[in-house]
């Protein structure tokens, strides 16, 4: 059974990412591009009025929140936008008859999404960097963080691509919840330039430990401590992985 599993998880995982690739100008071209015009539009502006850390210009402090945003972004878009068209077109009826288990169907989805995710970043990095030459301080936040937030917002997709039966619904879920709490994060700001009470509004928010602890590794400089961002991006890993699992496991909104 365990073979089974790990070649079927293979297979699914294969699959999925082929799905993103073969349309890679608008699953990954198109997301690169944008990152780049709010590169343009937010240096152009405030380049010579903000320095969120000392001997830093602005565009260098916002290319890791554009790369970490777009990580979050396309991670979340992968799972969720592949499970409602297969439940809309039909087609998921073939993965139910396989017998994949729940861990499986988690593994091979997030896996995919956290490859789209972090080629999207890969992506954005490499052609802002020509906009503003970053230096590598403390490189393994970069990775884990890059790795932890791709596989988060893998399985949040996850979970709102089981829960939703219409792309509006996914639309509602990613428009009111995602792309809030991401803009939010301190992608274009850093939260000690907010008032009080938004600074700890921020700090609720687990994608500004995301976004920080990604930043910590190319300036070794953060809001908060890099050791309390693993904790609580670790945590929340934990508990929406758990979530997903939960669902699979039941077969939420895949069997009825």
């Amino acid at each position: 059974m365990a073979a089974i599993d790990l070649a079927g998880a293979g297979t699914l995982f294969r699959k999925e990412v082929l799905r993103f690739w073969k349309v890679a100008f608008q699953t990954v071209a198109a997301p690169v591009l944008t990152a780049v015009l709010y590169l343009l539009i937010f240096g152009h502006v405030l380049e010579d009025h903000v320095e969120v850390f000392p001997g830093v210009r602005y565009t260098s402090f916002l290319v890791p929140g554009l790369v970490m945003m777009s990580v979050l972004q396309n991670a979340f878009a992968n799972t969720s936008s592949s499970l409602i068209q297969s439940k809309i077109t039909g087609n998921l009826v073939f993965l139910l008859l396989t017998p994949l288990s729940h861990w499986a169907w988690f593994v091979a989805y997030v896996a995919a999404s956290a490859v789209r995710g972090l080629v999207v970043g890969l992506g954005v990095l490499l052609v802002t960097v020509w906009f503003a030459p970053l230096h590598l301080a403390e490189p393994w936040w970069v990775l884990v963080f890059a790795a932890l937030g791709a596989g988060m917002l893998g399985a949040l997709g996850l979970i709102a691509g089981l829960w939703a039966e219409k792309f509006d619904q996914l639309a509602a879920f990613q428009n009111f919840i995602v792309m809030p709490m991401t803009f939010l994060s301190g992608v274009f700001y850093s939260v000690k330039s907010l008032p009080g009470v938004w600074q700890a509004v921020s700090h609720l928010n687990p994608f500004f430990y995301m976004i920080d602890g990604f930043r910590r590794g190319f300036f070794g400089a953060s809001d908060v401590s890099p050791w309390l961002s693993l904790a609580i991006v670790g945590t929340s890993f934990v508990v929406v992985s758990a979530i997903a699992l939960r669902l699979l496991a039941s077969g939420y909104k895949l069997r009825s």
